[in-house]
Parts: C-alpha cells; structure tokens; sequence
C-alpha cells in the first residue's frame, strides 16, 4: 500500500513523498521524494534521525487553513487524549490507543478532524513532554 508521507527529521529538514514499506516495528523504510520527480529514486530514512512521520492526505497541504489544536466536545473521542510537545517547540494534540511511557515511538491522531494528517508516527526521542490528558 502506497502511504503519503512528511517525514520531519529532528534537525528540522522535512522530505515529502511515498512509501510503501513503512513498518513501526522497523527502524527503517524508503522514501520516494515527490520533488525530484517521477524518476525519483527512493531514499532511505532511519527512524533515529525523525521528529516523526505525517501520514497526509495531500502532500502540498493547505498552508492557508490555520492548524486547530484543540479537541471538539462534538466529535466521538478517537483513543486516549494526548498531547505531545516536541524538541523543536510544536505540540501535537490528538488521540492515542497505544502510548506507552518507555517505548521508542507511538501513534497519534490530530484533534483536528479535518486536518490534512491522518496519523502521525512520533519518535520519542524527539519529545520533550508527553502528557495524556
């Protein structure tokens, strides 16, 4: 299954692009960058050198739409409430049914229901608190 990606590296680098063979329980997979065309050459990524993963449903975003970080008392809660605050200073809020102080990484879902991610894949290491809420 092909998975359109953000992968946002640690040192604030961010590629774009597909894959087809991301697995959490690997620490690594291959990206195909959508800015070097459709000759691109897949790139791999190691998962120590990622903040985390953005699973989109559009690669090029609305870079108008205003990111709601905030839960909606209306919508049917998706997991446990966390929120997530970064190294680099983003926070994430969302739901989660698998975090686990101690492990290497986890999934959330945004808050915002209408967001362009679906999920995010998010490396620990890359957190500098992490709260369920």
């Amino acid at each position: 299954m092909m998975n359109q990606i953000i992968a946002h590296f640690q040192d604030g680098k961010v590629m774009r692009g597909h894959t087809m063979d991301f697995l959490p329980t690997k620490d690594r997979f291959h990206l195909i960058p959508t800015d070097q065309g459709p000759d691109a050459k897949p790139v791999e990524i190691l998962l120590a050198d990622l903040k985390g993963v953005f699973f989109v449903k559009d690669l090029k975003g609305d870079g108008k739409r205003q990111k709601l970080n905030y839960f909606n008392p209306n919508d049917p809660p998706l997991g446990r409430k966390i929120r997530v605050s970064f190294k680099d200073g983003e926070v994430l809020q969302g739901y989660t049914q698998a975090y686990q102080p101690g492990r290497p990484s986890f999934f959330v879902i945004p808050a915002d229901k209408n967001s362009n991610t679906e999920r995010v894949f998010v490396l620990a290491a890359a957190t500098k608190e992490v709260r369920l809420i």
